[in-house]
């Protein structure tokens, strides 16, 4: 699996003009290598949902390799290590 920090750069690369809610997200998983590290007081589990829930106008903006990458790699950690239903 990539880590988190390289999948962030790739969305960071293609998204030029990020939604303002999802920046501080994107930030700190600019500095995350996996789902199991912390960020501050926060764990990436926790970053990586928020970054989600306020990435919208990336998926309908870009078609990019490295957005389905993002979703697919979320997708399975969440799956495998903790079971999150959204």
């Amino acid at each position: 699996m990539r880590p988190i920090s390289e999948v962030a750069r790739d969305i960071k690369h293609h998204w030029q003009s990020p939604y303002f809610g999802a920046v501080p997200y994107l930030q700190a998983m600019l500095q995350l290598e996996h789902v199991t590290d912390m960020y501050g007081m926060d764990d990436a589990r926790g970053i990586i949902l928020y970054f989600l829930s306020n990435a919208n106008t990336f998926s309908r903006r870009s078609r990019s390799p490295s957005k389905t990458g993002a979703k697919r790699y979320f997708k399975t950690k969440r799956i495998k290590q903790y079971s999150i239903s959204l």
